[in-house]
């Protein structure tokens, strides 16, 4: 996935602001050792800073990164695989945000994740359940289609049952396992459905020229308009499935 830095941070902001809600998870104990996993540009890696000893910022993006050292120097980022985490029996905590849907080897992501936690350190993480942005993928398929493109879903969108099992199955203690519907308001007013396109979709828009882009763009939003326009704002399908697990001793 190509991020665009800038984009993400100036319309994108409520992926942050809503994984401030994970924060709550987080033990107070000022000796804490964290992992951020897919720390974006560092925003929530901040926020877990002021509550531990030792926070290290992972993101497989070089360009997200750059942008988090510049803005928080003080912080360790570093680009990594989270599915190949170099450490072993080290983290109290991994957290995540907005981050798991986009791996598709779930099995190798939990072992890594798994693996790098010490005994009794826990897993917290929220990202995109069964159902998420349905009706927003649902109408870029169809429309893509028209132009010869085979829209393929790059997301993980587990059901909590499937995810339970998933999560058993590699030694996790459950805590927490639930999901929710989470409508989410995009920035920008009339211009926000496009620019999430722009940014979500960007490993597809890009087989598409720009007269093509702009045409899928609005017919998204003439399609999309009666469902998810509230008048002002358009409002994403979000629907998320918020963990919290721990490593069995």
């Amino acid at each position: 996935m190509e991020w665009n830095v800038e984009l993400y941070d100036s319309k994108h902001d409520f992926v942050y602001e809503y994984g401030k809600e994970l924060l709550q998870y987080i033990p107070n104990n000022e000796k804490l050792v964290i992992l951020d996993l897919g720390c974006g540009t560092g925003s929530l890696t901040k926020e877990l800073a002021i509550k531990a000893d030792k926070v290290i910022g992972i993101d497989g993006s070089e360009d997200m990164v750059r942008q988090a050292k510049k803005l928080y120097p003080a912080i360790d980022f570093q680009v990594m695989d989270a599915c190949h985490l170099i450490w072993k029996d080290y983290f109290d905590v991994i957290f995540s945000n907005a981050v798991f849907h986009w791996i598709k080897n779930q099995d190798l992501l939990l072992n890594s994740t798994y693996n790098a936690l010490r005994d009794e350190g826990i897993l917290v993480c929220e990202f995109g359940g069964s159902g998420n942005i349905a009706k927003i993928q649902a109408t870029f398929q169809i429309i893509t289609k028209k132009y010869n493109y085979n829209y393929e879903s790059p997301f993980y969108f587990p059901t909590t049952d499937n995810y339970e099992r998933l999560l058993n199955s590699h030694g996790f203690k459950i805590k927490h396992l639930f999901d929710f519907d989470r409508p989410t308001l995009l920035n920008d007013g009339p211009s926000g459905l496009r620019n999430w396109i722009k940014q979500f979709f960007a490993n597809d828009l890009i087989r598409f020229p720009n007269a093509i882009q702009n045409q899928i763009f609005e017919e998204a939003e003439t399609v999309l308009k009666s469902e998810l326009w509230d008048g002002r704002q358009w409002v994403a399908d979000y629907r998320r499935i918020r963990v919290v697990v721990s490593k069995c001793a």
